[in-house]
């Protein structure tokens, strides 16, 4: 159903156009939007309206034209004055109204589709059938976005959202109170930089709006409608993986999470276990600011000893001393291949255990 403030905002800028009063009751003859006080209590005279056959009626100087909905009496629709031309400009509000009452309810409809099909709350064969019907391409190419703020889902951001993003092709809902999905058709982007690069032009035109802290996570493309819900559950995972890992970045793809989406979906007793058979009970954060700083600039040149210490402005030497210390400590020497692989992660492993326990 439309909402009241839609019709009086419909109402007020067909006023303006045609330049006679308009007035919207419901079937019960109760005001629903008007741009006027003036017609008085007419609600026993729309009742009679409602009871008889007539689709438009001239009563005591006003115009009364039925609205429907799909054959559904839904509105009464009164204007201001008498003759032809106020029964012609009539006639036109009352299509237009009943237009818009058209428009919104497949909006609806689709949305409603939509929300389960992310939800995974349709059958195979439903799917199919419905898209069919709401005029929805089964086969093409589609990715699902994840949107959120730093404040949680603003009351606007959704309509924002809608504004710039929502077309045919492309479809805006929400499925709880806290994110936006945009389900976004892909068959024009070729590359995977396109589809980063239109999240980050999402992320400026709704900072723009005034939301802040946006963040976009994606799934993988699909190339059937059926898959859509797949690409959602893959989107959600970037966003909750993207908070731990990779907290610096407005956009998070599944496709890059890389390892951390394994250690994810790690047990954190199994967690906890593995980082005391490496670490022999000694919790990493125990390590001095500048054994991690060494650590995290070792890791970021590729285990290269001489990027690093000309990164670190020390002697290479100095840096060669970090690591033996570092190895005497826990028994993994970081120039090793498979000892940096275990140590890195474990400094993850550990991030994901201390974010799990502080969202718990």
């Amino acid at each position: 159903m439309i909402s009241n403030q839609i019709l009086q905002n419909t109402i007020d800028g067909l006023k303006n156009i045609a330049h006679v009063e308009l007035y919207v009751l419901d079937i019960d003859g109760k005001e629903v939007a008007a741009t006027s006080q003036e017609i008085g209590n007419v609600a026993s005279v729309a009742r009679d309206f409602v009871k008889s056959p007539a689709d438009s009626q001239e009563i005591q100087g006003y115009q009364y034209f039925k609205i429907y909905d799909e054959q559904q009496l839904e509105y009464i629709l009164i204007c201001t004055g008498t003759g032809d031309n106020v029964y012609m400009l009539g006639k036109m509000i009352a299509y237009q109204i009943q237009s818009l009452l058209v428009a919104y309810k497949e909006r609806f409809d689709k949305d409603n589709f939509i929300k389960n099909l992310l939800l995974d709350n349709l059958l195979l064969v439903d799917i199919y059938s419905r898209a069919k019907k709401l005029h929805i391409q089964s086969d093409a190419k589609r990715i699902a976005m994840i949107v959120e703020t730093s404040s949680g889902r603003d009351s606007n951001a959704l309509e924002l959202a809608r504004t710039h993003f929502g077309n045919a092709n492309d479809f805006v809902t929400e499925v709880d109170e806290d994110n936006i999905i945009i389900v976004k058709d892909v068959n024009d982007y070729t590359k995977p930089s396109d589809i980063s690069k239109i999240a980050e032009e999402m992320i400026a035109a709704l900072t723009k709006d005034g939301l802040t802290g946006v963040r976009i996570a994606y799934g993988t493309v699909v190339g059937e409608i059926k898959e859509v819900s797949r690409s959602y559950k893959e989107a959600k995972m970037a966003l909750d993986v993207g908070k731990i890992f990779f907290d610096e970045r407005k956009v998070i793809c599944y496709s890059e999470l890389g390892i951390g989406r394994l250690i994810y979906q790690l047990p954190i007793p199994l967690c906890k276990m593995f980082i005391k058979e490496i670490f022999g009970g000694r919790n990493p954060d125990d390590f001095d600011q500048e054994t991690l700083t060494t650590i995290d600039k070792f890791f970021e040149n590729s285990l290269n000893v001489s990027e690093t210490s000309r990164q670190l402005f020390i002697h290479r030497n100095t840096l060669v001393y970090r690591l033996d210390k570092l190895q005497k400590s826990t028994g993994l020497d970081l120039r090793v291949f498979d000892d940096a692989i275990t140590f890195k992660i474990a400094l993850m492993v550990v991030r994901y255990m201390k974010y799990m326990d502080r969202i718990s």
